[in-house]
């Protein structure tokens, strides 16, 4: 996934997002702790992809503070 990707969606279509994504990350934990994990990088992919998420939203939420 990438930012200019991101930048191109709504505050809700990053905020659904950023749910299903944590949804992923929670169930990407579990099946480590219960030794099913078969790709351990997928982990920090969608941590990265998190991270995004955040900054692009807290973009959008400064531009929108700027301009009022």
């Amino acid at each position: 996934m990438k930012a200019a990707e991101l930048k191109e969606k709504t505050p809700e279509q990053l905020n659904e997002q950023l749910v299903a994504l944590k949804k992923e990350a929670f169930n990407l934990r579990f099946q480590q702790a219960t030794g099913q994990l078969e790709s351990t990088a997928r982990m920090r992919a969608v941590r990265r992809d998190v991270a995004r998420v955040k900054t692009v939203l807290n973009q959008k939420a400064a531009d929108a503070a700027s301009s009022k």
